[in-house]
């Protein structure tokens, strides 16, 4: 959607008071569809940028709310714009130590997704520094990908990826000729770096057939919390049903990580065969509330999937 018709729709500011919850009473699913509105107009910085400005700010004082699902959402967010305004309040957000875990990786990751050289000293500081493995790991893959854009892209051959993100790690290239187990083998190889390791990711996300699905599936049994998050959200973007039953047996899974949970919910919504309904359900009664609300917003995408709707991101009254 651009800024006109936006425009046309519902203000910079309504927009805001919907993702910020300004009445109080405003549901989930909304201000998430409120969020990828302002998204919308924040990437559009070369063409307004005081409006894409705004739009920025106005997402970023979300990072003051309760719900750790969406403040995580919001930084994600942030990194996909490509806009550089956003930079300073993900700095702030990586060295909030009050902020959740969730919230703190997906600031790290989204300076990474920016490729903001100027962040490249704490990013460093929060590698060498923090105490919890997956900032670290964050971190870590923010200043290899960051590296990689200055130095090795212009020299690599990559797939046009059929997924419109901004990743954590390109895709290994195209001149190795790696088949799906070569793949499979690197994703779950603790010798590799980790940043070759999510190249492998995303070779195979791009493959997307069964057997690469299958192969990525299988990194469920690692152990790192990060990298499954990740394999959970890519399965989201290639909507294989394939994986539904590995999805299924990871969100159940209780003593398995959040942020792994969360995203095996919000894939299952995208997925929306008919068998997850009841599963995301069930979670809506979950004691973990960010996968209480990955439930509800992924009961959400599941409604979109089964519509008739153009676009996810219309704002419903």
């Amino acid at each position: 959607m651009s800024i006109e018709e936006v425009d046309a729709a519902v203000s910079l500011e309504e927009l805001r008071d919907v993702l910020i919850d300004k009445t109080g009473d405003t549901k989930l699913a909304n201000r998430f569809r409120a969020l990828f509105n302002l998204k919308s107009i924040g990437e559009e910085f070369q063409i307004n940028a005081k409006k894409a400005n705004k739009a920025i700010e106005y997402i970023c004082q979300c990072f003051n709310d309760e719900s750790e699902l969406l403040k995580h959402e919001v930084a994600y967010v942030l990194g996909q714009t490509k806009n550089l305004h956003a930079t300073t309040y993900l700095r702030d957000v990586l060295e909030d130590p009050n902020q959740q875990v969730m919230v703190r990786h997906e600031a790290a990751e989204a300076l990474g997704a920016l490729g903001d050289k100027d962040s490249l000293p704490l990013l460093t500081k929060y590698f060498n520094e923090d105490p919890l493995i997956e900032i670290r790991q964050t971190c870590e893959l923010a200043i290899e990908r960051i590296n990689w854009e200055k130095t090795s892209k212009k020299n690599e051959v990559l797939e046009k990826s059929a997924y419109s993100s901004v990743d954590p790690a390109p895709p290994l290239p195209l001149d190795q000729d790696y088949k799906i187990d070569q793949l499979k083998k690197i994703l779950n190889s603790q010798e590799e770096t980790l940043f070759n390791r999510y190249r492998a990711m995303f070779r195979l996300r791009d493959i997307g057939s069964d057997e690469a699905c299958k192969a990525l599936a299988s990194a469920f049994a690692d152990p790192s919390a990060l990298l499954k998050h990740e394999i959970a959200y890519i399965f989201g973007q290639i909507c294989n049903p394939v994986v539904v039953p590995d999805l299924v047996k990871v969100l159940k899974k209780k003593d398995e990580a959040p942020m792994v949970r969360h995203e095996a919910a919000e894939a299952l919504g995208a997925i929306a065969t008919d068998d997850v309904l009841p599963v995301l359900k069930d979670m809506l009664k979950d004691d973990v509330d960010v996968v209480k609300e990955s439930a509800i917003v992924a009961l959400d995408m599941y409604e979109y999937e089964n519509s008739n709707e153009i676009e996810y991101v219309t704002v419903k009254n």
